[in-house]
């Protein structure tokens, strides 16, 4: 059977809770369409991240890599179309605070995703969940793995389903923040599982 590894981060800033974590601890070893699925947690540290996914990229050596990350504010679902050749923002959970730093400095200006974004927007829609296709994964953590795993297929030379989904808050967070549209945590769930059925 194929192998997904599919990546969360640990709560950050003041997120006393990240629903991805939730979410690829309760899919880990679950089978999806024709896939297994491997769940794992990130760091949510520059400096770490990215070494700690190509990690498990390395040694799992999965036909697909979805990473997840949580947007809060966002009321969709939102695969990422595109990740960027940039780290900046605020401070990461080890307080450091990159400020327009290249993630590789030899690397290209970015990277398109090679997950079926639209056809995992399309029956998510279908399924009467919300979803859009995001252009913009920021330049914090989430944009930070993305790029780095899609650079490490492309100096490979290999072509993998992999990309970056963000997902809303969940009802957890919304009773932290009030001012947060939140979801289900099971709704989101649901939403990222028709997305995993859609890779080939």
């Amino acid at each position: 059977m194929k192998k997904v590894l599919l990546t969360g981060f640990e709560p950050f800033l003041d997120h006393g809770v990240n629903p991805t974590e939730i979410i690829v601890d309760n899919l880990d070893g679950k089978t999806i369409g024709s896939y297994e699925v491997v769940g794992r947690v990130l760091p949510v540290e520059f400096d770490r991240s990215a070494e700690v996914l190509l990690g498990l990229v390395r040694e799992l050596e999965p036909d697909a890599v979805v990473c997840l990350g949580l947007a809060a504010g966002r009321d969709k679902i939102t695969p990422e179309r595109i990740a960027i050749n940039i780290n900046d923002g605020v401070p990461d959970n080890s307080g450091r605070t990159p400020v327009d730093e290249a993630i590789d400095e030899d690397g290209p200006a970015a990277y398109f995703s090679t997950l079926p974004i639209r056809k995992m927007v399309n029956a998510m829609r279908e399924s009467g969940i919300p979803a859009s296709i995001s252009n913009t994964a920021g330049t914090y953590l989430c944009n930070n793995v993305m790029y780095s795993v899609l650079h490490e297929y492309e100096k490979r030379g290999e072509t993998i389903p992999a990309g970056f989904i963000h997902v809303p808050a969940s009802f957890e967070l919304v009773l932290e923040n009030g001012r947060l549209p939140g979801w289900p945590l099971e709704t989101i769930q649901r939403a990222l599982e028709i997305a995993i059925g859609e890779l080939v």
